[in-house]
């Protein structure tokens, strides 16, 4: 294999393994977007996900009790926000950017305040992280010229939570577009007024993918 070509093929491994927490917060917000609710705070769940996942990771040594935390500290903070702009009507882009600066400023706290290393979570050994899959097949396709390196550099080797993140692309389009909830959450999210009928409810119908959106983006920062 040529320099060039496998300069290529890892810059696409990077890459793919680099856009994982973009494209999960990027389906998070898919979620929130189609309801009819800006998520401007998606930043900020995703950096709380991202410090709940690592400090509970460095605790516990669970790269997976990590994950569940950093699920739920961002479904509360989806919650403060569906509160703030669903139930009280409250502005949609203050409500995100404040979740955003209260996050910013939160983690640095609790980090200086738990681990005295500068407001960073300590680093994770083993175990504390989600190890890289290597696919089957991986090792023995290997000599095989273009395909086999494709395979085995470019789509085997990452964690768990990047191929979760590839699978979500397919799968938010399908929940989206070919099932009632998601003809339900496009009806209250594009004509809120047509949505609102005795059956569904705006809010209803708007809380579920803001949760979705929370634990979408509780998943994208514990990848990062």
């Amino acid at each position: 294999m040529s320099e060039s070509w496998l300069l290529v093929v890892l810059t696409l491994d990077a890459t793919v393994r680099v856009a994982a927490p973009l494209i999960l917060a990027a389906m998070a917000g898919l979620f929130s977007e189609r309801s009819g609710v800006i998520d401007i705070g998606l930043e900020g769940k995703m950096l709380a996900g991202a410090f709940a996942a690592a400090a509970t990771a460095a605790v516990t040594g669970s790269a997976w009790l990590g994950l569940l935390v950093a699920i739920l500290v961002s479904g509360c903070l989806a919650l403060l926000h569906g509160l703030a702009c669903i139930t009280y009507r409250g502005n949609q882009v203050v409500s995100g950017v404040a979740i955003n600066v209260m996050v910013a400023g939160l983690t640095v706290v609790l980090g200086i305040a738990w681990f005295d290393q500068g407001g960073q979570t300590p680093a994770l050994g083993y175990g504390a992280r989600f190890a890289p899959i290597e696919l089957p097949f991986a090792g023995l396709l290997h000599d095989v010229p273009v395909l086999g390196h494709l395979y085995r550099e470019l789509l085997s080797g990452h964690n768990v939570l990047v191929y979760v993140a590839l699978a979500a692309v397919p799968m938010t389009w399908w929940v989206v577009f070919r099932t009632r909830f998601g003809l339900r959450l496009r009806a209250v999210g594009e004509t809120p007024a047509a949505g609102a009928t005795p059956r569904v409810s705006v809010q209803a119908g708007r809380a579920p993918a803001g949760l979705i959106t929370g634990a979408r983006g509780g998943v994208g920062g514990a990848e990062i």
